[in-house]
C-alpha cells in the first residue's frame, strides 16, 4: 500500500492512539534523538475506530495470543492476523479505519519523519524515503529490535540510552531495506505457506474442539496437506507451530471463562482442552506470566 502522505500536518501520535484504546499507550518518559518516543510492552483490548493522520511514523509489534485485524480507506483495505514476528507500520499521515480484536500485547515506536530520513541518507543517496503501509507483516528482523527497544528503554541508564539509540538507527535501515517504496533494495521473497482461508478453516476446527485432544493429522486433513508439510506452512503463514497456536486459543477462551466466578477453574482447564489444573495453570501461566487464581483475583 503506497500511499501520498502530507508531511507537514498530523496529529500527536500516542494522543491519538491513546484516544480509541481503553488503555493509553505506556510512554517511556525519556524523549530520544530527533523526538522518537517508545513504549514499554503492553495490552489493550479490542477497538473499532478511525484513526487520523499522525505526525509521525508508528510501527510496532505484537506478543502472545494471535487476533485479527484490519485497515480501510476508501476502496483500500487490508487485514490479517496479529503475530509474534510480524509488524504494522503505519506512516506519517496516514488515516483510516481500524478494527483490531483483543486483547493484544503491543510495543510501539513512534518515530519522526526526520529521524527516518537522516539515518536513511546513505542508503537514500539523498532521496527521500516514503514508507509502505503494512499490516501484520512478518519481518522477524524488526519486530526483534521493537522488542529489544521497549525492553532496554525502561532501564533509564546511560548503557541503555546508548543501545537504545543505535537499535533505532538499526530499526530505520530495516525500513528503509523492507518497507520503503523507493526499491533501493531488492524486496524480500513473499511469505510462502497456507492461504488465510486455510488458517481460518484450521483456526475454527481448534475452536470448535478445543474441549478434546486435536491431532497434527486431522488438521493437517482439513487443508489437504501431508502431516509435514501442513506443519511449515502453518508456521510460514502464522510464525507459530500448530501447537502454539493451539495454545494461545485455549488461554485466550480460558481468560473469557475465569472472568465468570462461579465457574470452577477445573471445569475451565476440561472446557479449553486441559486434563488436570495442573497441566492447566503451567500452560496458563506460561503465557501469561501467573496462575489462574491470581489472573481471576485480578480482574
Amino acid at each position: 500500500m503506497t500511499l501520498s502522505i502530507d508531511h507537514t500536518a498530523g496529529r500527536d501520535a500516542p494522543g491519538a492512539i491513546g484516544e480509541i484504546l481503553d488503555r493509553p499507550p505506556a510512554l517511556v518518559n525519556e524523549v530520544l534523538r530527533g523526538g522518537t518516543r517508545l513504549t514499554q510492552r503492553w495490552g489493550h483490548g479490542e477497538f473499532h475506530a478511525t484513526l487520523p493522520g499522525m505526525a509521525t511514523h508508528v510501527v510496532m509489534t505484537y506478543y502472545g495470543a494471535a487476533q485479527d485485524s484490519s485497515w480501510r480507506q476508501g476502496s483500500r483495505r487490508m487485514a490479517a492476523r496479529t503475530r509474534p514476528g510480524s509488524i504494522t507500520l503505519i506512516p506519517e499521515g496516514q488515516d483510516g479505519r481500524w478494527d483490531v480484536e483483543g486483547p493484544i500485547e503491543v510495543s510501539h515506536v513512534y518515530l519522526p519523519d526526520d529521524r527516518l530520513q537522516s539515518s536513511a541518507d546513505v542508503l537514500a543517496k539523498g532521496r527521500r524515503i516514503e514508507l509502505v503501509g503494512r499490516i501484520c507483516f512478518e519481518d522477524m528482523a524488526s519486530s526483534r529490535i521493537l522488542e529489544l527497544l521497549s525492553h532496554e528503554a525502561a532501564h533509564g541508564d546511560v548503557s541503555s540510552s546508548l543501545f537504545v539509540e543505535q537499535a533505532i538507527e538499526l530499526l530505520c535501515t530495516q525500513l528503509v531495506r523492507a518497507h520503503s517504496s523507493q526499491g533501493l533494495l531488492e524486496a524480500p521473497a513473499p511469505r510462502r505457506g497456507l492461504a488465510d482461508w486455510q488458517v481460518k478453516r484450521v483456526t475454527a476446527y481448534m475452536r470448535e474442539f478445543m474441549d478434546q485432544e486435536i491431532r497434527l493429522d486431522e488438521l493437517a486433513k482439513l487443508v489437504n496437506l501431508s502431516r509435514f508439510h501442513f506443519c511449515t506452512a502453518f508456521r510460514l503463514a502464522t510464525g507459530q507451530t500448530p501447537h502454539e497456536w493451539l495454545t494461545a486459543l485455549r488461554i485466550t477462551r480460558s481468560r473469557e471463562l475465569l472472568a465468570e466466578p462461579e465457574m470452577p477453574i477445573t471445569s475451565i482447564a476440561l472446557a479449553v482442552g486441559y486434563q488436570t489444573p495442573s497441566s492447566f495453570a503451567s500452560s496458563f501461566r506460561k503465557v501469561t506470566g501467573m496462575t489462574p487464581t491470581a489472573y481471576r483475583r485480578a480482574l
